[in-house]
């Protein structure tokens, strides 16, 4: 079986997130390569981003919509200021 051309990837990735990565795949025996390669087979294999990816629920229209709500209560003078809610009270 002939070899197969292995090609560079060039990605920028914040520091730190690379260092803790590479730690946390050092520990599985892999390197970071191991882990490009093994993602890509699986978007290859199942054809979609083998893992959910969902959407800061922050930024949902329904949560900016009561945010937008509470904000136009406050700077209309409708609203009421409290200390924040100690949960673990």
């Amino acid at each position: 079986m002939a070899a197969t051309k292995k090609e560079t990837l060039k990605v920028r990735i914040n520091s730190h997130l690379k260092s803790e990565t590479e730690k946390l795949l050092s520990s599985m025996g892999l390197t970071y390569s191991d882990a490009v390669t093994l993602f890509s087979s699986a978007i290859v294999n199942e054809e979609k981003i083998p893992f959910e990816i969902q959407s800061d629920p922050f930024y949902a229209k329904e949560n900016q919509a009561v945010l937008r709500k509470s904000i136009n209560q406050l700077e209309s003078g409708a609203g009421k200021y409290h200390d924040l809610i100690d949960k673990d009270k």
